[in-house]
């Protein structure tokens, strides 16, 4: 224990985003999106990985384990300081050596959607009262912080009921004007489906989805956004018109029309999104800024998802600025212009590269 507590002050200290420990490596903080060797630590023993776990989660958790060979879990570490803490989301794995985990820290304190630089049509979308909003994008796109602010804006300003399903509990909300309950997969309930079909019971305004991974959940999460719900969730794909798709296509295909009539109706907005690592002027990591883009669901989004033609969203994202749409490729051109990435990183993280050189070309 005493290994691991020193290991997590040290990242919390150091403001890391993860940390990697391996059975036979050094354990390993990931700072501004670069992994370092924790200095003079040794690797931690298979052992210890699994007396640590074992202290943290119930039995089933840990038969599960032992079944399926991972684990998620969620916990908080006080600071050395005595003033706060930090919430920490765990996956334990087994794997070729032995075992290993890696730790996503949270910050306790959550900041709002001004603060994480965010696009501030979010706030439009968090004073919706029914609806599907998305954020999407990769392992560690920042989508869990996205969705902490868009919860905090209605909790600043709402006097509502909000139900999250996650897995594990990431951000922790202080009920404000709003009641906010969360329920953890595996403990406070079986299944993402199962939580959202119950929680229909429990007088929801707002449902946040820790993850729409599978066709039952999604499907629960349309009927929520249909019977007059803000329904929050999100999606492991890399844009906006990606993850229309991949809502229609877990469907059967004698489904797939229905689907894409129902979501045209229940839609109201898109935020895809990427961290990605800003320098100084030597190449030396700095931190990370936020890229997005955005899609509204407006009468052109809504056709296009009803006709079946999703390829065509990309264009009504290039036109629709005036109402707060942008294009990846566009965000990434203005971060260049306000000098907070350099063309190359841009260029490296662009979803269509063509298209941003286009876009700087044109004086965006």
């Amino acid at each position: 224990m005493l290994h691991f507590e020193k290991f997590f002050q040290e990242g919390i200290k150091l403001g890391a985003s993860d940390l990697h420990i391996s059975s036979t490596l050094p354990p390993s903080l990931r700072i501004n999106g670069e992994l370092t060797e924790i200095k003079d630590a040794q690797p931690v023993t298979p052992q210890e990985i699994n007396e640590f776990t074992q202290d943290l989660v119930t039995r089933e958790k840990w038969d599960s384990y032992v079944k399926t060979g991972d684990l998620d879990f969620g916990f908080s570490v006080q600071h050395e300081n005595g003033k706060g803490s930090t919430r920490i989301r765990a996956s334990v794995f087994r794997e070729l050596r032995g075992c290993s985990a890696t730790f996503r820290f949270i910050p306790a304190r959550i900041r709002s959607i001004d603060e994480l630089g965010l696009p501030a049509i979010l706030k439009d979308f968090a004073a919706k009262h029914r609806g599907l909003f998305l954020t999407t994008g990769p392992t560690g796109s920042g989508k869990s912080s996205t969705l902490a602010a868009v919860i905090n804006e209605i909790n600043e300003t709402r006097n509502c009921h909000i139900v999250t399903a996650e897995d594990p509990i990431e951000y922790i909300h202080t009920s404000k004007k709003a009641i906010i309950h969360h329920r953890e997969v595996g403990s406070d309930t079986q299944t993402f489906a199962s939580a959202i079909r119950h929680v229909l019971r429990q007088d929801p305004d707002v449902i946040l989805i820790g993850e729409m991974r599978d066709l039952e959940t999604i499907a629960a999460a349309i009927t929520a956004a249909e019977t007059g719900h803000l329904v929050l969730g999100t999606l492991h794909t890399q844009d906006a018109s990606q993850s229309v798709e991949r809502l229609i296509d877990v469907f059967p295909p004698h489904q797939q029309n229905q689907i894409r009539l129902q979501l045209s109706y229940i839609l109201i907005g898109i935020c895809s999104q990427q961290l990605i690592a800003t320098t100084d002027f030597s190449g030396i990591a700095t931190g990370r800024a936020c890229a997005t883009e955005i899609l509204i669901a407006n009468p052109a989004v809504r056709a296009s998802i009803r006709e079946g033609k999703a390829n065509q969203l990309r264009n009504t994202m290039q036109t629709g600025a005036s109402i707060g749409m942008h294009t990846m490729e566009q965000d990434l051109a203005r971060l260049i212009r306000d000098g907070v990435l350099t063309r190359e990183a841009a260029l490296r993280n662009a979803y269509d590269p063509a298209e941003l050189e286009r876009t700087l070309s044109k004086g965006f």
